[in-house]
């Protein structure tokens, strides 16, 4: 069951980010990035408490939920941003691959912190991943690269691929510290993290000389589509990190890259040179050694 909800997750996903790509065009960076959690949460607090009220048992938190649920929440904002601003400087397909050196993130935390390795062979999977990941940074000169270091969208990149995985470790450790059935908690989790997204960004674009959230609030019928496409992922996120560990979750996950080639090519017009499409088959030869590990 979780490897049906994770792929329907990547799905998700991917839509929500090609959205957030074209919300760039009337929105600033962090107003696309904003998008997503004003609109998914009150869907969310709606679904919760009818649930809750209804067939659903609500879940007794503790100081660690609260703690981990309020981490990820705000690791995530860091990520989409960075992801936004990785898209900004190379294109869609690009940006997502960078962030899928996320694997590598959260196959150490879920390690150090859940107490929940990988095998040999999936760092093996990880290191092949990366090898196309710094093929790709590099436009066909990895050398120089490796000397001059990744680009500034490599470097967006990677860091949203931490703060991504960070986010799933959080949400996989606040899950597992609630009592109850796989969807309660995570409802209650996913709630909880999209209630302290939309109040922490709100706050942050508040205090913004250069951003608004009423501008996001005018671009409803543009925006109202990311919190639409932002909630369906993020419970479907949830639930598999509630059934699985976060690491093989987001191994799964690495689907999205061709999702995201289909997209940028079909959707965005976007043109790539073979270089590219043979760093993402790496890539890709890496998550397959992942996914048979």
């Amino acid at each position: 069951m979780w490897v049906l909800i994770t792929v329907a997750a990547t799905i998700f996903q991917i839509g929500r980010t090609s959205e957030q790509h074209r919300l760039r065009s009337i929105l600033g960076v962090s107003e696309a990035g904003y998008a997503r959690f004003f609109y998914a949460f009150p869907l969310a607090a709606l679904v919760t408490t009818a649930w809750m009220l209804g067939p659903g048992d609500l879940p007794k938190p503790g100081p660690t939920f609260f703690f981990a649920v309020t981490a990820a929440g705000i690791l995530q904002i860091l990520g989409t941003v960075s992801l936004l601003q990785s898209f900004r400087m190379r294109d869609f397909a690009v940006g997502t691959i960078y962030s899928k050196t996320e694997v590598l993130f959260v196959g150490i935390a879920s390690a150090l912190i859940l107490r929940e390795p990988l095998g040999w062979l999936s760092w093996v999977g990880v290191i092949v991943c990366l090898a196309g990941v710094a093929w790709l940074a590099s436009g066909g000169t990895l050398r120089q690269r490796l000397l001059e270091g990744f680009d500034p969208a490599a470097r967006y990149g990677v860091f949203a691929a931490i703060a991504f995985g960070l986010t799933a470790v959080g949400i996989r450790g606040a899950s597992s510290s609630l009592d109850g059935d796989a969807l309660d908690r995570a409802l209650l989790t996913l709630a909880v993290m999209l209630g302290v997204q939309a109040t922490v960004q709100g706050l942050a674009l508040a205090r913004s000389r250069t951003s608004s959230v009423r501008a996001v609030g005018r671009a409803w019928r543009q925006a109202g589509t990311v919190g639409i496409l932002s909630l369906s992922g993020s419970a479907a996120w949830a639930l598999a990190m509630t059934l699985e560990n976060a690491a093989r979750v987001r191994t799964l996950g690495q689907i999205e890259i061709v999702f995201a080639f289909a997209i940028g090519v079909i959707v965005h017009r976007e043109a790539h040179r073979r270089d590219e499409y043979l760093a993402a088959a790496v890539v890709a030869a890496g998550i397959t050694l992942l996914i048979l590990a």
